[in-house]
This record gives structure tokens, C-alpha cells and sequence, in this order.
């Protein structure tokens, strides 16, 4: 039997320059689930919030992560990675900057649910297309690569945030990602081609039932304390 040939599934002009653009976006996604905790006490006091309300921004944002997650695959089946990536980092930026203009909790935290739906997907989105470009030999390099942006970014979030709050204005733990993502997005923009895999086909009942099985697990880690 032949030995599967050690060949990329998708060839691509300038992989080092892809592969920064694709952590970029995956690496702006996990930062936002703790860039935002060190500001909390100054977004309490600037949207008129409550000390129990104003931790909202930080659940919604990652319950909606969860509950979207399950359904990359089928998105990137039926819309093909490139473009479901640019779908993503699209309203991933637009929501950051709603999210720093916000002036009330309800706004920012409306802004935070649509931000978490477009960071859901990136993070598969780019585990996806570092071994669609790899060599099958170079997957274990790909994704130990992948897994040092996943573990950094929530590390680095409080550092970058505090900064940020206390050198500028705690609006600016949103509005770092607009530049950040529209440098993913021209990455790959230019060096991603279009392709689509076989659309599969999506078990919504079973979604509708993992999305509020997480969500309400989320739910109930974040705001379980609050109400004992």
C-alpha cells in the first residue's frame, strides 16, 4: 500500500506571512475573554452599572462563544474557510468598536454578544487552514504553534488591559482589535485562496441542545457565585 504523498493540501504563496495573519486573528479572539477584567471597576462607573451587573461583559461574551462554536465545521463547509474567516474578523472589529463607543450596559453588552459570535469561529477557523497549508510532516509543528497563540493570549490580556486602562482609557481594551484585525483581515484577504470543502449537513436539534447545555453550564461557572 502507497504512503500517502507528504504534500499540503493547499498551496499557498508566502505560508510564513499567512500563518502570522491567521494567529493574529485567533490571537485577538482568546485576548478578548480576559483583556476586559482589569477594566471592569472603571467600565462599572462610566455605563452607570452595578458591581454584580457590569461582570455581563465579560459572560455574554464567552457564553456566546461557547454556544456558537459547535457550529464552525458547517459554516466552513458551506461558505469555505477564507470567506467565513473574513465574515468573522469583519464583525469581530465591527463589535470591538461598538463595544468602545457603548455608553450604556445593555449597548455594550449587546456589542459583546455579537463580538463573541464572530470570535467563535476563529479560533477553529485557524487550527483549520495551519494544517490545510502544513505538510502532514509539519502538523505537529503547525499546531504547537497554534497552541502557544491560544495559551499566551489569555495570559497577555490582563497585562495588555491593564496597561491600556491605566496609560489611555479603558475603551481602548476594545479598540486595539481594529487595527489588530484589520491587519488579519488584509492577510487573508491577499494570501488565502478561496476553496470549499463538501457542505455538510448541520443537526440543529442536536446544536440547539449542546448551545444550551454549554451556555447554561457558562452560565452557571460565571454566575453561580452571585447568587450562591
Amino acid at each position: 500500500m502507497e504512503a500517502a504523498p507528504d504534500r499540503a493540501h493547499l498551496v499557498v504563496r508566502h505560508k510564513t506571512l499567512l500563518t502570522g495573519a491567521v494567529m493574529l486573528g485567533v490571537l485577538i479572539q482568546v485576548l478578548d475573554s480576559t483583556i476586559a477584567n482589569v477594566a471592569l471597576p472603571y467600565m462599572e462607573a462610566s455605563l452607570g452599572a452595578t458591581h454584580e451587573s457590569i461582570t455581563w461583559v465579560l459572560t455574554s461574551y464567552i457564553i456566546t462563544t461557547a454556544m456558537a462554536l459547535p457550529l464552525s465545521g458547517w459554516l466552513a463547509g458551506a461558505l469555505g474557510k477564507r470567506r467565513l474567516f473574513l465574515l468573522s474578523i469583519t464583525l469581530f472589529v465591527a463589535a470591538s468598536m461598538l463595544c468602545g463607543v457603548a455608553a450604556t450596559l445593555p449597548l455594550m453588552v449587546a456589542a459583546r454578544v455579537a463580538q463573541g459570535m464572530g470570535g467563535a469561529f476563529l479560533g477553529p477557523l485557524g487550527q483549520m487552514i495551519m494544517l490545510d497549508v502544513n505538510r502532514p510532516s509539519d502538523h505537529g509543528k503547525a499546531m504547537a504553534l497554534y497552541g502557544m497563540g491560544i495559551m499566551v493570549g489569555p495570559i497577555l490580556g490582563p497585562v495588555l488591559g491593564g496597561w491600556l486602562t491605566e496609560n489611555l482609557n479603558w475603551r481602548w481594551v476594545f479598540y486595539i482589535n481594529v487595527p489588530l484585525g484589520l491587519v488579519a483581515f488584509a492577510g487573508i484577504w491577499a494570501l488565502l485562496p478561496g476553496s470549499r470543502d463538501k457542505p455538510r449537513r448541520v443537526d440543529l436539534a442536536g446544536w440547539a441542545l449542546i448551545a444550551t447545555a454549554l451556555g447554561a453550564f457558562q452560565l452557571m461557572l460565571d454566575r453561580g457565585d452571585h447568587v450562591d
